[in-house]
């Protein structure tokens, strides 16, 4: 007993801090929000104390995901997060692809594919909210504009104020955004991978598509892994840019973290404490399975 305490002391007191500023401000907040959501804080005055509350268990729980605006709001994340996934990890690709082998001028366009992600997403949000105008005709703006001036008017819409499919729009401005963080994460790939496994498939015969599909490609399977995992958990979570291009009341545009914002500026904690659990857990899902299977990998 002495012998183990002696051995992991040291190490032990040396993560103390860290393990107690996770446990108190990561774990213990997360174990204060899930209690509230327990209970029915609805009012500014039962936020305040100065009205009683009380346990009502997953009554909140019931009432969110049984309503009609909460099941929108997870379609537009559904929608948000596939469309989001599929275009930064193909464009992500294309571009690590176009740029995997050495070419003059590399640097330039490496600088400018990966420009976008030194912006933030509010700044980014309030252009992207010109270029996304819903007006049409004369009064039309941004790309609706652009679409008049070419002769492609057939293309014009309301973009992001479409109530079924708006939400679709405002993936497009985070595409363009971190489409250049999956091809910096593809293009590592792509360099890591030997130079001896290229050169033995060419002296076996392989043409350049089988190199890429049969040695090249199944070689990036962990880095498309880790980038669906950040990309995925980032869709999840998205906040900022929708409330740089849309607001907050707006219907067609509304996801689970905009709902838990208007319930907490509405002083409804309850409600906007279940959402942050249900968004939680929805986060879980996509990241937890990835660090079983990276722990058993290292195992």
């Amino acid at each position: 007993m002495t012998r183990t305490l002696k051995r992991v002391g040291a190490p032990l007191l040396l993560l103390a801090p860290s393990l107690i500023l996770v446990g108190v401000f990561v774990y213990g907040l997360i174990a204060a929000n899930f209690r509230t959501s327990l209970t029915d804080i609805h009012t500014a005055g039962q936020a305040t104390g100065q009205q009683p509350s009380q346990t009502v268990w997953f009554e909140n729980y019931t009432a969110l995901l049984t309503s009609e605006a909460f099941q929108h709001s997870l379609k537009n994340l559904l929608l948000y997060t596939v469309v989001f996934l599929c275009g930064t990890m193909l464009m992500g690709f294309l571009w690590a692809w176009l740029l995997e082998r050495p070419l003059r001028g590399e640097g330039i366009f490496r600088s400018i594919y990966l420009f976008p992600m030194a912006i933030s997403f509010v700044a980014s949000g309030v252009v992207w909210r010109w270029l996304l105008n819903s007006n049409q005709g004369e009064s039309a703006t941004g790309l609706n504009r652009l679409f008049q001036m070419v002769g492609l008017d057939f293309l014009q819409n309301n973009w992001w104020n479409n109530v079924s499919y708006g939400i679709i729009a405002i993936a497009v401005p985070a595409i363009w955004q971190l489409s250049g963080y999956v091809m910096a994460l593809f293009l590592a790939g792509f360099r890591g991978i030997p130079e001896e496994l290229r050169e033995a498939a060419r002296v076996d015969g392989s043409t350049t598509w089988q190199l890429y599909r049969h040695v090249l490609f199944p070689q990036l399977s962990p880095v498309a892994l880790s980038a669906l995992v950040i990309i995925g958990h980032m869709s999840l979570k998205s906040f900022d840019l929708i409330m740089s291009i849309s607001k907050p009341a707006n219907y067609q545009t509304k996801v689970p973290a905009v709902d838990m914002y208007v319930y907490k500026s509405s002083f409804d904690y309850a409600n906007a404490a279940a959402v942050g659990m249900i968004l939680l857990v929805i986060v879980a899902l996509v990241v937890v399975p990835y660090l079983v299977r990276t722990h058993r990998k290292e195992s």
